[in-house]
């Protein structure tokens, strides 16, 4: 019949949320498959639990193209704060110096249009990447802290939104593989006064953007038929 829902086993395909803060990657997730009886969901890149935007879940057979969505190139709309580090290399993490800030304009500009092109990147000690099967974040909260290899990322454009110091905003297209939180880090070092990232929002995934994306308090509310004919079948 028409009006039937599908069965939970049947939906193969592709839905893009836009995650509010405070909501883990798994949490949207683990909601949509109890909300709405999706036995089989995943996701096409995690995003911290203090960042927002876009998540691409992926239903059903879709989820065997995760690892296509993670090679995507992403953009994100960043704010980094000049003159603090902290030990996360965001704003979630312990404040370790404050430096006061004296870099001029140019400076600045200077020090972020230096990260565009293909540079060396070692990934955060908090981050998700893996050691010996842990993840670095798991050992960082331990107080251990390995060397890393550095990976090759290239960024393809930086947009900058505004300078109103401490803080700067703007937008950057990267490769996979990119922590926007080590190119804040690096920011701070170049002007040798410390930074962190202190707000991200992803934007776009390949060519997925947010323009036809739901929240997860939209989702709260969001009848069944509703779902899965928002969901994009593959």
């Amino acid at each position: 019949m028409a009006n039937e829902l599908p069965d939970k086993d049947t939906i193969n395909g592709i839905i893009t949320i836009d995650k509010e803060k405070n909501w883990t990657s798994h949490d949207v997730i683990a909601f949509i498959r109890n909300h709405f009886g999706i036995k089989k969901a995943g996701h096409g890149g995690t995003l911290d639990p203090n960042a927002t935007g876009l998540l691409i879940v992926l239903l059903g057979n879709a989820t065997k193209l995760s690892d296509t969505f993670l090679n995507h190139d992403k953009e994100y709309l960043c704010r980094v704060t000049l003159g603090e580090t902290r030990d996360t290399g965001d704003i979630e993490g312990n404040i370790l110096s404050v430096s006061n800030v004296t870099a001029t304009h140019e400076e600045i500009l200077s020090a972020i249009f230096e990260l565009v092109g293909e540079i060396e990147q070692i990934p955060p000690m908090f981050s998700a990447k893996r050691h010996n099967g842990k993840r670095l974040y798991e050992l960082a909260r331990k107080g251990i802290a390995i060397e890393r290899k550095p990976s090759l990322i290239h960024i393809k454009e930086i947009e900058i939104i505004d300078i109103k110091i401490p803080d700067i905003i703007f937008k950057v297209l990267c490769s996979k593989g990119t922590y926007i939180r080590g190119l804040a880090v690096s920011i701070g070092e170049k002007l040798s006064c410390g930074a962190y990232l202190s707000d991200l929002r992803r934007l776009k995934s390949g060519n997925f953007d947010l323009s036809k994306s739901f929240t997860p308090s939209q989702l709260k509310t969001m009848e069944k038929n509703k779902f899965y004919e928002s969901v994009s079948r593959i």
